[in-house]
């Protein structure tokens, strides 16, 4: 084998292409990868925009075996290891390609050409990288800027992060800046490539690359290093000051010393994944100047640094009580954003430097900093670099906390005014800023300032974030809100402007009583907390527009209290372009095949759903502008498509895989809510300590008023005839009604399944044939029919309909009662028979036996996977545990893609454990209609896998 570092682009340049071969697995990078990889990006652009010159950057190694030659002599590459990153570097190409196009087609063009494609190749030998084959098609699709890309799955998923990412670095559309970027994935990033021999085991080399032993971490590489240079008194250094220093901090933490060391000596811009590379230049010249006993010296420095650490990682260990509380806030805040500036401050203060009142006044000025900006959701993307650079630009010849408020303050670095602060209260939605640990931080010292002479224990008390306005807009509060409209189009929009902003926020431990109860019952639950704020909510008379404002206001008064403002001068905000930006960045987000709505984009900028119309039709051509509609569904009459695509978005919309009915409404199954578009742009928004029921409750609570009340009276008294609640783990909490089977007490069955969000119950009609006669009367069995607004009923209990979904909206109008009629006859079936007919007929059918071995059958399948092909399908099982056996094998066979599990088994030669596989079992055939089992012999057969 042959290995060189190379430059990323000449690594792929030429006529040759990269090929995964099946050994490896899908596409798995996500979200974490892609954000340190674009911060490796941007980091060298900077420094490229401030006329420095950095060597490349390296992101690891790439290992390559030469393949076949193609009829037209490409050169054919097999990716033994490093796939991921290759994968991502060339989606991160395609989505700056799409965005020069835009700008400047030629360039756009250009790298197209240059980057992704063999120009003059034709068919598959065309692309420049072709992925595993699961993956195929969704990379296929982003290469030809095909009408689908950008979907659910993780190449779509990182193809849409990077269109996200460029439209945030450079909004205007600068193309100096995006040519920056182009310089960087050029020259500025560089690859080890390894090249395996002809004839050399490929898969032998990726197996030994991906299981051979355990890592050495940072520090042991240091540490290994240290003593190498220490061959006179290792053993004392060791026993004396590293040994102790290491049992004291942990791994982890040393690791972190050894990181903000170097941050607080200068080299603000080094990794913590660089640390290893960077103490061994620093030590190297420390042994060339002074020898063994400078470096011990160093060693000595190192472990009185991280006593200082351990005091900012646990704040206990801190004897004064004012630097104490303010290093406990910045815990609680969350993160190791302001540890180099905290390490600094306590090392001046060690060295007398600082004086205690001084360090915390300016830890003091750190929190402010954090908490403004987060409320006035300035983005977080150069936060690293303002904090790592302080130690080495603080002014040294004034005191300590005036030379930290004038650094925060200074230009470029958004400390928000007052005035910005008051703004953001009132206007913005807070409930989509920061994280969830730190929207509670924000509100709970809120409401420590009220100073309350027995304040309430916050560790033992446990609260979350409650809208005193509900999510849900009932009747009720809409004629509240009616009264007060004044900019606003109706109350719909006004409520949307109203919810999220902190006035209409508080904490409580009674968030599922309160829920989306009128004001009046709100106010009886809120006058018995223990909070101050919540008494003051209930001492007021109503809950609109005024009342919220004014709370804001009064807020607005204790934040400027808690956190002080900038120095004049320091705050340089746009509040106006940057909604727009984060507009632009939601549009970018929206995956292929989904919709959203001007109220729900409304609803997580702040600003009102008539000015982000104006501001859509004002511009056509931007970006997924055409995935915007009505909230009933519809395009608006303004919108404007793609100048080179159909005049209708509905059109497009069809193309890329959205539903409409007859009457031109959108599948509201494909909409993106609020909360899943501030998800889509990395706002924090799940609250997965809560336990799942919780979580459903919340997510049914969206529904309004009514149909929850409407659910509620299903599922008590589901539970009242002795079947149980099964809750699902997945984003959409889904609830299952299931009881156990008759007869030997093994396996359960289930009628419904709940899902909230999506607002739909499945109803598993197949389950409800017990024993002959398989079919109910219509009396008995009677659903509502799936027309919106039908008030008739109709039985759905055939084959071709297993497993219906409906509108949790037509529970209204009686349609519960016929439910709960259905759900009677259900149970009233699967009582026992009398002994002397039970001998003659069994207790369930057929289908219900099948059903219940099916179930068996499909957990053995993940079972078998894991121990005989070394596959742990963990999202299979997570949808056993949500839908059950058959449900689950129903929804993989109505996937128009082949999943990752039967990719994953294809490529380890077992798709004889496939649920596909198992679906073609003659035993099991009755289960499935002719076309799901047709399904199963294509995918198996187009895989050369005979059933």
């Amino acid at each position: 084998m042959r290995a060189h570092e190379i430059a990323y682009f000449k690594l792929i340049e030429g006529d040759k292409q990269f090929q995964v071969p099946l050994y490896q697995r899908t596409y798995s990078w996500r979200k974490p990868e892609w954000t340190q990889l674009w911060d490796d990006i941007l980091e060298q652009a900077e420094t490229l925009g401030d006329g420095d010159r950095r060597t490349p950057h390296f992101i690891g190694s790439v290992v390559l075996a030469p393949g076949l030659m193609s009829a037209g002599d490409t050169q054919r590459w097999l990716v033994v290891d490093g796939q991921q990153r290759l994968t991502t570097l060339m989606l991160a190409c395609c989505a700056l390609r799409d965005r020069f196009r835009n700008l400047s087609p030629r360039d756009g063009e250009r790298i197209h050409k240059q980057y992704l494609v063999n120009e003059y190749r034709e068919e598959l030998d065309f692309y420049r990288l072709l992925p595993t084959q699961a993956d195929r098609a969704a990379f296929i699709a982003c290469v030809d800027s095909d009408p689908t890309a950008g979907g659910n799955d993780g190449i779509g998923a990182a193809y849409r992060f990077f269109r996200d990412a460029l439209i945030a670095c450079a909004p205007d559309g600068d193309v100096e800046t995006l040519k920056r970027l182009e310089v960087v994935l050029r020259a500025g990033l560089s690859v080890v490539e390894i090249t395996a021999e002809a004839g050399d085991n490929v898969y032998r080399i990726f197996e030994s690359l991906n299981n051979t032993g355990v890592r050495l971490g940072q520090t042991d590489l240091l540490r290994n290093y240290v003593f190498m240079l220490l061959p006179g008194g290792g053993e004392r250094v060791y026993t004396k000051i590293w040994l102790p220093m290491q049992t004291e901090l942990g791994a982890a933490n040393l690791e972190l010393l050894a990181w903000l060391d170097l941050v607080i000596r200068g080299d603000d811009r080094v990794k913590q994944s660089e640390v290893y590379r960077a103490q061994q230049r620093r030590l190297d010249e420390v042994v060339r100047s002074g020898g063994e006993q400078a470096l011990e010296a160093e060693i000595a420095e190192l472990r009185r640094r991280g006593s200082l650490l351990m005091r900012i990682v646990e704040p206990t260990r801190e004897q004064d009580p004012v630097l104490r509380a303010v290093l406990e806030r910045l815990q609680e805040w969350g993160g190791q954003i302001s540890y180099p500036l905290a390490l600094h401050m306590l090392d001046l203060l060690d060295r007398g430097a600082a004086t205690t009142d001084q360090v915390s006044r300016a830890l003091g000025y750190v929190e402010s900093f954090l908490v403004r900006r987060m409320i006035c959701h300035i983005t977080t993307s150069n936060l690293n670099r303002i904090l790592n650079s302080a130690p080495r630009e603080l002014e040294t010849d004034r005191p300590l906390d005036e030379a930290v408020r004038r650094y925060l303050s200074g230009p470029r670095r958004n400390w928000p005014s007052d005035e910005q602060l008051r703004q953001a209260i009132l206007d913005a939605p807070f409930y989509w800023q920061g994280r969830a640990n730190q929207r509670r931080f924000v509100l709970k010292r809120l409401e420590q300032s009220y100073q309350a002479r027995e304040p309430v224990d916050f560790a033992a008390a446990d609260l979350t974030i409650e809208h005193v306005m509900p999510q849900t807009a009932t009747p009720e509060w809409l004629a509240l809100l009616a009264e007060e409209i004044t900019d606003e189009n109706d109350p719909k929009e006004l409520h949307s402007a109203l919810l999220h902003t902190l006035g209409n926020l508080t904490l409580t431990a009674h968030n599922p009583a309160l829920s989306n109860h009128p004001f009046e019952r709100k106010q009886q639950i809120l006058d018995d907390s223990a909070l101050r704020m919540n008494r003051e909510i209930a001492d007021a008379p109503r809950w609109g527009k005024a009342e919220i404002r004014a709370r804001g206001m009064a807020l607005t008064d204790r934040a400027i209290r808690l956190w002080p403002p900038p120095l004049p001068g320091g705050a340089d905000l746009e509040d106006e372009r940057r909604s727009w930006v984060l507009l632009r960045r939601l549009l970018a987000e929206i995956p292929t095949g989904s919709w959203t709505t001007f109220s729900d984009l409304a609803t997580v900028i702040g600003v009102p759903a008539s000015r982000i119309g104006g501001y859509l039709g004002s511009r056509p051509g931007l970006e997924n502008a055409h995935r915007v509609l009505t909230s009933e569904g519809t395009p608006s009459p303004s919108s404007r498509s793609r100048d080179d695509a159909p005049a209708d978005p509905r059109d497009l919309l069809a193309v890329e895989g959205v539903p409409f009915s007859d009457t031109g409404v959108a599948d509201p199954t494909r909409r993106l809510g609020p909360a899943a578009l501030a998800a889509s742009i990395g706002l924090d928004i799940a609250d997965e300590e809560r336990p799942a029921a919780h979580r459903f409750r919340s997510q049914l609570a969206e529904q309004g008023l009514e149909l929850t009340a409407l659910v509620d009276k299903i599922l008590d008294h589901w539970q009242a005839r002795g079947g149980s609640l099964h809750y699902g783990s997945s984003t959409e909490v889904s609830c299952r009604l299931q009881i156990p089977l008759p007869g030997s007490g093994k396996g359960w069955i289930w009628p419904l399944l709940i899902y909230p969000q999506t607002g739909v119950i499945e109803m598993a009609f197949r389950q409800l044939s017990t024993r002959p006669p398989s079919t109910p009367s219509n009396s008995a069995l009677s659903c509502v029919t799936a027309s919106r607004g039908s008030k008739g009923c109709t039985c759905l209990a055939t084959d071709a309909l297993a497993s219906p979904n409906y509108p949790l909206a037509l529970l209204a109008d009686g349609g519960t009662d016929h439910l709960l009629e259905a759900m009677n006859w259900f149970i009233d079936r699967l009582k026992p028979l009398p002994e002397t007919t039970a001998s003659a007929t069994p207790l369930a059918t057929p289908d219900n036996t099948l059903i219940a071995e099916f179930e068996t059958t499909m957990r053995s399948v993940y079972t078998r996977a894991k121990t005989e092909a070394g596959y742990n399908a963990n999202q299979f099982l997570r949808m056993l545990t949500d839908y059950g056996g058959l449900a689950t094998a129903k929804r993989l066979l109505a996937n128009p893609r082949i999943s990752e599990g039967f990719a994953a088994l294809y490529e380890r030669q077992r798709l004889d454990l496939t649920v596909e596989a198992h679906v073609l079992d003659p035993k099991f055939a009755s289960l499935f209609t002719e076309a799901e089992l047709q399904t199963a012999r294509d995918w198996l057969t187009q895989f050369g896998y005979r059933p």
